[in-house]
């Protein structure tokens, strides 16, 4: 079992940066593909990126990429999602999820446990 927990969301202006952060507990984090999606309201859970168990495979939706970056601590079992540049349109519930397969995937299905989210609101 892997519980996860994100921190980091708030309220930021368009053109602004927050950074994300996702706790795993267990001793198996660094065995784990990672991942972050996305929920706005009325819509359905996006991918954003994904990182492999090791961190040196890394994967962004177009949407987010050249903006974001995923990355790992395995000693602190922790993943993080820096944003910049944020749009309104990046307004969502933000979640992580892990893999036990250790490659991440853009498809949520491949996700065996995942967060409570944590909201991130983007102003114009």
């Amino acid at each position: 079992q892997v519980q996860l927990v994100e921190t980091g969301g708030g309220l930021v202006q368009a053109g602004g940066s927050l950074r994300l952060s996702c706790a795993a507990s267990g001793r198996t984090f660094s065995t784990y593909g990672m991942g972050w999606f996305r929920q706005a309201p009325g819509k359905e859970r996006e991918f954003a990126a994904t990182i492999n168990w090791s961190g040196d495979n890394t994967g962004y939706a177009d949407s987010v990429k050249g903006r974001f970056t995923i990355s790992r601590d395995n000693a602190k079992n922790t993943v993080y999602l820096e944003m910049n540049s944020l749009k309104p349109e990046d307004t969502a519930v933000y979640y992580c999820a892990a893999s036990p397969t250790g490659w991440g995937t853009i498809f949520a299905a491949g996700y065996d446990y995942w967060g409570q989210g944590t909201q991130v609101t983007v102003s114009s």
